[in-house]
């Protein structure tokens, strides 16, 4: 399990020196995220150790949202000054990510058929 954790920290590493160095606009846990996808689309299948630690983190991603949700109670009287700023901007980024996501998902299901179709 350490060694499939240590990968993913590989990655996330060289994500985080490619946007310091290279492509400061993508923050450097998306960037290794994406040389992940690579990756894995390129090998063929996700390595087994890879595969267990990701199972693991999943199983807790909940306790990472407490902070998250300490921090929006205690600042609740400036989210609230500030309601219609902070709702405009949470529209916009559940669209966007709708957005980005449809666009990602066509691209790679017509990557998928295209494959099917040479087989």
């Amino acid at each position: 399990m350490i060694n499939g954790f240590l990968q993913l920290l590989i990655f996330q590493a060289i994500g985080e020196l490619m946007s310091k160095f290279l492509i400061p606009l993508i923050p450097g846990p998306v960037a290794g995220l994406v040389l992940l996808v690579m990756f894995l689309k390129w090998r063929g299948a996700v390595p087994q150790k890879i595969d267990l630690v990701g199972g693991a983190i999943l199983q807790h991603l909940g306790l990472l949202f407490i902070p998250a949700s300490v921090g929006v109670v205690m600042f609740l009287p400036l989210l609230q000054e500030h309601l219609m700023a902070v709702s405009m901007a949470l529209i916009l980024s559940v669209v966007a990510t709708i957005w980005v996501t449809a666009i990602v998902l066509k691209f790679f299901d017509a990557n998928r058929q295209g494959d099917e179709h040479a087989s």
